[in-house]
């Protein structure tokens, strides 16, 4: 029945169809009648057999290898449908003719936040008050302000325009770099060529682009090295947009500092070098995964499958 439903607007060929969710289905109000609905977390065990699966939701958080198995087993969806922004997890994966869709939207406030708590606690020094209060010291000083600075967002899609709005309040200037150059309400966004040209002028660089062949290991040595003195690099779009020796050998001198949801590699091994690097903040991942997640997700697939049933274009739809 999947070969049949290769057409987003189509939606399912005969009237029915099997979606499995990472969610449990009677979790989930709202949910379209007439498909039959599936839990699957990513378990050793699959609840049906993969060959008759016509709209894959992946689920989230998990290994690229568990996500797939459905994948290379049989399944040929119509849709996959990720909780996740980025895709990268399935590229090579896909068969002929399958719809993927992201989940623009669900995580942007969350990550937004994230990034933002990164760059107030880089520049404000909050490592260090924490190693203060675990030793009893009193370490008092002055400490940079985001206030005045100049933050530089690459990736200015909707998680990096989420950003930009919560920065703003913090009387910073803000420059926008995309896949393509155009115009917004805010100003100017500038196409990635534009990067040698923007990157001295930036006291905070924020990474927020998907991985792709283009943005592997976008911050490379170059481009860390057109980072003006004492700037701050942020990253929580992928892992290896980042080249990470580049990246130990600017913070290991002490010209740059860095704030990390996202390493590479990931999970971070703990004798890896970044964890004692000077001026280097990591966190493991969480961008999306707050309370924020699950109501939005639910949204979302909700949406989605409300669209697809009745015959209707899906959102977010991957090119």
């Amino acid at each position: 029945m999947a070969e049949s439903i290769l057409d987003p607007a189509a939606g399912p060929a005969n009237g029915s169809a099997t979606v499995w969710l990472p969610i449990p289905p009677a979790e989930i109000p709202g949910l379209p009648e007439g498909p039959a609905y599936h839990f699957w977390d990513g378990e050793e065990e699959f609840p049906a057999d993969p060959a008759g699966l016509d709209f894959y939701v992946t689920p989230y958080m998990l290994p690229a290898e568990q996500v797939t198995r459905p994948l290379r087993a049989g399944a040929r969806p119509a849709v996959v449908q990720t909780l996740s922004a980025g895709v990268d997890h399935l590229s090579g994966h896909l068969p002929d003719g399958t719809v993927l869709c992201n989940a623009r939207g669900v995580h942007d406030a969350s990550t937004a936040e994230l990034a933002v708590a990164l760059m107030l606690a880089s520049l404000r020094g909050f490592q260090d008050f924490t190693r203060g209060q675990d030793a009893g010291e009193w370490r008092t000083g002055r400490y940079r302000a985001l206030a005045d600075r100049t933050v530089l967002i690459v990736g200015h899609g909707s998680v990096g325009s989420a950003i930009e709005e919560r920065v703003l309040p913090f009387e910073c200037d803000v420059l926008r770099v995309a896949r393509s150059a155009r115009q917004t309400a805010r100003g100017e966004v500038h196409a990635l060529s534009a990067l040698p040209e923007l990157l001295p002028r930036a006291d905070v660089v924020v990474l927020v682009t998907p991985l792709t062949d283009t943005t592997r290991h976008l911050a490379d040595a170059g481009f860390l090295a057109r980072m003006k003195d004492g700037a701050l690099l942020v990253n929580v779009g992928r892992g290896p947009v980042v080249d990470t020796g580049a990246l130990l050998a600017e913070v290991t001198s002490g010209r740059l500092c860095a704030a990390l949801d996202v390493t590479d590699p990931e999970p971070l091994p703990a004798d890896h070098p970044l964890w004692r690097a000077p001026g280097v903040l990591i966190s493991p991942h969480v961008g999306g995964n707050t309370s924020a997640f699950l109501p939005r997700a639910k949204r979302l697939l909700v949406a989605q499958l409300n669209r697809w049933t009745a015959g209707e274009p899906l959102e977010n739809v991957m090119g």
